[in-house]
């Protein structure tokens, strides 16, 4: 299946979301939420503990669908940064397993992952 690539997810998430397959995370990254905004309920996603620039064939992660999305804008204290708000998604994601890349492929600015649903004895992830 093709997917795009959710990167850079804590492994404490990642765990999170394979002991309870329902979860609800808070992104923030630019680069993820970029992302998301190319995404729609029912879609499928790849969230891998990778960067971006590190993710190649082989790299491991989980496959999600996502159930729920909302978008939203935070204040932040002025004191932390040099913005005054922040755009944050909250998307509510089930598990449907775990997957390995065998293809990355650049579409425009999004980059796309052919992944493989994996066994859990064929992930190495941990």
């Amino acid at each position: 299946m093709e997917v795009l690539i959710l990167a850079g997810i804590t492994r404490r998430t990642l765990d999170q979301l394979l002991r309870n397959p329902y979860r609800t995370l808070e992104i923030r990254s630019a680069s993820n939420v970029f992302v998301l905004e190319h995404l729609k309920e029912g879609d499928r996603v790849f969230l891998t503990y990778e960067t971006l620039q590190d993710i190649t064939k082989g790299t491991e992660g989980i496959i999600a669908q996502i159930l729920r999305m909302e978008k939203m804008e935070q204040r932040i204290l002025w004191e932390e940064s040099d913005e005054r708000e922040q755009m944050v998604c909250r998307v509510q994601l089930r598990l449907v397993g775990l997957g390995k890349v065998i293809e990355i492929r650049r579409e425009g600015d999004l980059i796309k992952a052919r992944v493989r649903e994996m066994l859990p004895h064929e992930m190495a992830m941990g």
